[in-house]
Formats: C-alpha cells, sequence, structure tokens
C-alpha cells in the first residue's frame, strides 16, 4: 500500500515534464517560422525595392507585372534586362557566403571561422588577380582561377592543420597565416602590373555583383544547384558531430569524414560566391552568429544563415548603389563589398570585446 502511494505523485510529475517539453519545442519552431518568414519577406522587399530603383524609376506594381509577365514594355526590358540579373546574384552570392560560413563555424566551433579570416577568399583572390596580371584573361577564366585559388587554399589547410585529426583552432590559426600568405602574393602581383590592369585587379577584390549578366548567374545557380543538396544531406551528421566526436561515433558517425566532407562544401560554397562576385567581405562571417542570435537557440540554423547572406548582400547592394551616391561626392555606385566590410569590421570588434568580456 506505501509503494502505491509513493508511486502516484511520479505520474503528474512525468507529465508535467512532457508537458513543458512540448511547449518548450513549439515555442522553438513558432520562433524558427517567424524568423524564417520575416527572413523572406525582407529580403523579397529589398529585391523589388532594387529593381524599382535606377535612372528609370519603376512602381512596386510594375516591377511585379513585369516579372509575372504582364508587362511587355520598358517596365519588362529593365527588369529583366539591366536590373534582375544584378539581383539575383546578390541573392545567390549571399545564399552561398552564408552557407558556408555556418558551415564552417559550426564543424569548426569557431565564430572567426569564415573564408575572410581563414584564407579561402584569399586564395581566391589570389588566383583571380594572377589570371587578370599574369594570364591577361578575363570574364569567365578569372571566375575559374578564383575558384582554384581558393579550392587549393581548403586543400593546403586540411593538410597542415590535420595532426591524427583536426581541431577548429588548428585550422584557423593555419588559415591566417596562409592568408596573410596570399594577400602578399596580391599585394606583389599588383605593384608589379600597369596602373588600369591593377585597378581592375582591385574592382574585383573589393567584391560587387555590377557585372551580372545572365550567364554568370546561371553558372552560380547551376553550382548552388549542385552544392546545396549535399549541405542538406550533412546536416544531421554535422548536429551529431556539434554532440562530440566521442558521442557522434557512438551514433554510427564518423566524424573525421563527416568534418572533411563539410569543410570540402563550405570551400566550394565559398570559392563559388567569390568566383561570380568577388571576395564580398564578412557576410560569410555575420550571417551564421545573425541568424542563431534571431532564433535564440544553438541550432545550426542553415536555412536562416542563409537568408541573413542575402538580405546582408541585397540589402548592402541597395545601400552601395543607390544611397552611398546621393550622400557622397561620387558619380557612381561603389562595389557592394565596402559597405558589407563597413558593417563587418565594427562586428568583428564587438565580437573580439565580447568574448574578452565573457572569459573575464
Amino acid at each position: 500500500m506505501s509503494a502505491v502511494l509513493t508511486a502516484e505523485p511520479a505520474e503528474p510529475a512525468e507529465a508535467v515534464a512532457l508537458a513543458g517539453l512540448r511547449s518548450t519545442r513549439l515555442r522553438r519552431r513558432a520562433r524558427t517560422t517567424l524568423v524564417t518568414v520575416a527572413l523572406l519577406l525582407v529580403a523579397a522587399a529589398l529585391a523589388i525595392t532594387a529593381l524599382m530603383l535606377g535612372d528609370y524609376p519603376l512602381s512596386a506594381l510594375e516591377v511585379v507585372r513585369a516579372l509575372l509577365g504582364l508587362d511587355d514594355g520598358p517596365a519588362e526590358i529593365v527588369v529583366f534586362e539591366f536590373r534582375l540579373p544584378r539581383v539575383v546574384l546578390g541573392v545567390l552570392v549571399g545564399i552561398a557566403f552564408g552557407l558556408a560560413g555556418a558551415l564552417f563555424q559550426s564543424v569548426l566551433r569557431n565564430p572567426l571561422a569564415s573564408p575572410d579570416v581563414i584564407g579561402v577568399s584569399q586564395g581566391a583572390s589570389a588566383g583571380a588577380v594572377g589570371a587578370l596580371l599574369l594570364g591577361g584573361l578575363t570574364g569567365f577564366w578569372v571566375s575559374v582561377a578564383a575558384f582554384a585559388g581558393g579550392a587549393a587554399v581548403g586543400l593546403l589547410l586540411y593538410a597542415v592543420a590535420w595532426r591524427g585529426g583536426m581541431t577548429g583552432y588548428r585550422f584557423v590559426l593555419s588559415g591566417i597565416g596562409v592568408a596573410y600568405v596570399c594577400t602578399s602574393v596580391v599585394g606583389y602581383l599588383l605593384t608589379r602590373s600597369e596602373v588600369q590592369e591593377a585597378q581592375a585587379a582591385l574592382l574585383w577584390m573589393t567584391g560587387s555583383v555590377a557585372q551580372a549578366d545572365w550567364p554568370l548567374v546561371t553558372t552560380l545557380a547551376v553550382l548552388l544547384a549542385v552544392l546545396v543538396p549535399p549541405v542538406l544531406l550533412v546536416a544531421r551528421g554535422l548536429d551529431l558531430l556539434l554532440l562530440g566526436d566521442e558521442q557522434a561515433a557512438g551514433l554510427g558517425l564518423r566524424p573525421e569524414v563527416t568534418r572533411g566532407l563539410v569543410i570540402a562544401l563550405g570551400v566550394a560554397l565559398a570559392c563559388a560566391a567569390t568566383a561570380a562576385a568577388g571576395p564580398v567581405a564578412f557576410v560569410a562571417l555575420i550571417a551564421a552568429p545573425v541568424a542563431r542570435r534571431l532564433l535564440g537557440d544553438g541550432s545550426l540554423a542553415l536555412l536562416q544563415s542563409a537568408l541573413v547572406g542575402v538580405v546582408l548582400v541585397t540589402g548592402a547592394d541597395l545601400v552601395a548603389q543607390h544611397v552611398l551616391p546621393s550622400l557622397l561626392p561620387v558619380e557612381f555606385s561603389v562595389p557592394v563589398g565596402v559597405v558589407t566590410g563597413a558593417i563587418g569590421g565594427p562586428y568583428l570588434i564587438w565580437l573580439m570585446v565580447a568574448g574578452r568580456t565573457r572569459t573575464s
């Protein structure tokens, strides 16, 4: 009788715990849905605004009608031939950099692990500048050289950081060293080149989507169509990897194989974006932390990181193309990398200060 009496209170307690767990899951799902929808709406609003503004201004209704094929007049030509390629390229670049940053920072467990910091962007820049200044190449072949340079740096980093396994701090430190080497190579090439050639190289190194056309957009879209599905496939393995190598191995995961695959996908995404638009600064570094702060949890937030990347690139290009020329004494729009760099620099300083405050 006493055993029965002592067992009865356990059932309500267990029910309360299960109810609390369900409530927490529902709140997380609701917040995730709200954040995702809000980011989609912001990205759509920025894209529509970018399609509206220019030497031939359009209303939002005219833009929507042109996109739906309901207007075959000047609005359709302006939207599809002149403005939409730039907007779509910005969207694709934002997705690629946002996903790359999220993958690097998750697998290496370091908020500084992004293509900007660990040398992948610098390697792509060295490849592109070498193609421009040494090979006299242009267009598609510059993008190929940029992709090859970034991929070579990724392979080098994995080889250098490997010591019977790989840790995030070793990879990041190796990447910082390689980044300095690549920057030195670029600097040397620029000092040995003609002024006009150096100017073209510097414009590419700043990061810009002004060169957008449909062939370039199509190429990047095909690359993302190839790279994004494997990212979705490794997401579950990356979730397990965040528990620690021992726990992940106990659940049937091969940690080093998964880690190598995630890094390879991150390098490929960063190289694809850099090859298309140049090393647009700090987007990969900022996107994932912002997305996770919006969600309020420690999830991978791959979709949200991609959407934050889209918002950053499209919003920064809108500012660079229309806001800064109206505020500053310049005749033409500035590259999008100038604006993202102005945003990312203070963020990096804040990240350092906040990290020091937490550890003190």
